[in-house]
């Protein structure tokens, strides 16, 4: 027998701003060890967090557009899911030649919502990764510039490392050397712009979404 199972609700990160915390001075790594998190290093940088802030304000009806059409299309998903259940319960959690159409057209209501986001969120995507870009194209320099002044021999992935002394940790060193590289960022592509600092291509074709789980046999 076949089951109907619930629909995913599309969720959108909200493209808040992290809080900015203070950096220390760079300090030497005793063992000559040392551990960093470059992902980290840009999300904490003065630039970054600035700009964060700053589309919270320039992108805001696009912001506001994307979270009432993701509530609207939340809420249509969770109508028709509640609809399918009660039917498959109706038939007795048998399915039926009607509930198999009801199910495909959930299935195509919820990839349909999932394009319209993407297409809506392209813009604040596109922005964000403009910001990130311009940090990450000094992150090498930052990265070389905090190993030489922490005196560190041999750097390695944070996440990577199961454990290390608070001192081996040079990302708050690397958070430093950006902040001097990259003071500020801005918010706005140029006119072509793509990730990667390309410019006059065109448009990565949006990935497909995934389409809802299909009913399975017991």
């Amino acid at each position: 027998m076949k089951t109907i199972v619930k629909a995913a609700a599309l969720v959108l990160a909200p493209m808040t701003a992290i809080a900015l915390t203070a950096v220390p001075a760079a300090a030497q790594t005793k063992s000559g060890i040392a551990v960093v998190d470059l992902e980290e290093a840009v999300a904490k940088s003065s630039a970054f967090t600035t700009a964060m802030t700053q589309m919270q304000t320039t992108y805001k009806p696009q912001l506001d557009q994307i979270n009432s059409r993701r509530t609207a299309i939340e809420t249509d998903l969770k109508s028709k899911n509640d609809a399918l259940q009660a039917a498959y319960k109706a038939a007795g959690n048998k399915s039926t030649p009607a509930l198999e159409t009801q199910f495909q057209q959930l299935q195509q209501a919820q990839q349909s919502g999932q394009a319209e986001l993407q297409r809506l969120t392209q813009p604040v995507a596109l922005a964000r990764a403009y910001v990130e870009q311009q940090i990450v194209d000094k992150l090498d320099e930052a990265l070389k510039a905090a190993t030489a002044k922490t005196k560190a021999e041999v750097v390695l992935k944070k996440a990577a490392t199961e454990s290390f002394a608070s001192g081996a940790d040079i990302t708050p060193a690397v958070i430093t050397e950006l902040n001097a590289l990259v003071p500020s960022v801005g918010i706005t592509p140029p006119a072509g712009w793509q990730p990667g600092g390309r410019q006059g291509a065109a448009p990565a074709a949006a990935a497909p979404a995934t389409p809802a789980q299909a009913p399975k046999s017991r």
